[in-house]
């Protein structure tokens, strides 16, 4: 993607933004005002910036920083993370396809590092039956220290095996089985993407915020689709006792804090403006 950009600014007319100083400064007020603008509206995607973001972005954008960009999405079950995830992602991927960006970005899921326990499902009977016994909410269920490994990897320019996890109810993970190639943008979602463990693998955090009601109603409809069968509320009580201690504060640690509840449009439309950004720098 670097060397795409960088093709296409020698063919500007506009001799100020290929100074790398005026980029970053032309492109921060760029973010600057499509930022006060979005959270100018009334039910904004945004519930919380931190000052000093917009101007690391920036410094991305414009390639002042050249290398890639890593961005960790956390929240509590059912809070709309991956969803979010998924239309940055598409976005993106579209921008890319359009103009031909090789690599733009890849997805790294931290539900896939849970550790492998489909010997104790097959123990248990069902995977009901051990969701009773064992706590898959906290951090110590899944491979962290691996996930961090992987994306420093990636940042550093290396091709990446990533594990896969069955989320159907065997608990089985596969490793070395998803190719990662090293992309522009590195993005991880899940329950416990910015604990202690990796969260400074990230150069983003972003936290996603959700009332007590939407995230109810989201849970249990995502745990009929699992079969978690009778051990449903069980389930869902552990998730949110153990959410107070390890996922609500790490939004003290988030750089972004965005309502889970917004329409997915909204995030696309906001990717969209700041890709937009890229367009009038280096395409126009």
């Amino acid at each position: 993607m670097q060397n795409t950009l960088v093709n296409n600014l020698t063919k500007k007319s506009n001799s100020f933004l290929q100074s790398e100083t005026n980029r970053c400064l032309f492109i921060e007020k760029k973010l600057h005002q499509i930022f006060y603008e979005e959270m100018s509206k009334r039910n904004p995607i945004f519930l919380r910036v931190e000052e000093s973001v917009i101007h690391r972005i920036s410094l991305f954008m414009s390639q002042t920083i050249s290398r890639s960009c890593s961005i960790g999405i956390a929240g509590e079950t059912a809070s709309g993370k991956s969803t979010i995830a998924y239309d940055i992602i598409s976005t993106i991927e579209n921008f890319a396809s359009e103009y031909n960006i090789i690599n733009a970005i890849t997805r790294i899921n931290t539900d896939d590092y849970y550790y492998d326990r489909s010997e104790m499902v097959k123990k248990a009977g069902s995977f009901a039956e051990f969701a009773k016994h064992y706590d898959l909410d906290v951090p110590e269920a899944l491979e962290l220290e691996l996930m961090k490994k992987h994306i420093k990897s990636l940042l550093f320019g290396d091709t990446v095996f990533l594990p896969e996890y069955d989320m159907s109810g065997t608990a089985i993970r596969r490793d070395n089985v998803k190719l990662a190639l090293p992309s522009k943008i590195i993005i991880s979602e899940g329950l416990f993407t910015l604990t202690e463990k990796i969260a400074d693998a990230f150069d983003f955090k972003i936290y996603v915020d959700v009332t007590h009601k939407v995230q109810k109603e989201r849970f249990y409809k995502r745990a009929e689709e699992r079969n978690l069968g009778d051990s449903a509320d069980e389930v869902y009580k552990n998730a949110s006792l153990k959410a107070q201690t390890y996922i609500h504060p790490t939004a003290m640690k988030a750089d972004i804090i965005l309502s889970g509840e917004a329409d997915r449009e909204s995030y696309r439309h906001f990717i969209s403006r700041m890709l937009d950004i890229l367009k009038e720098v280096y395409f126009n």
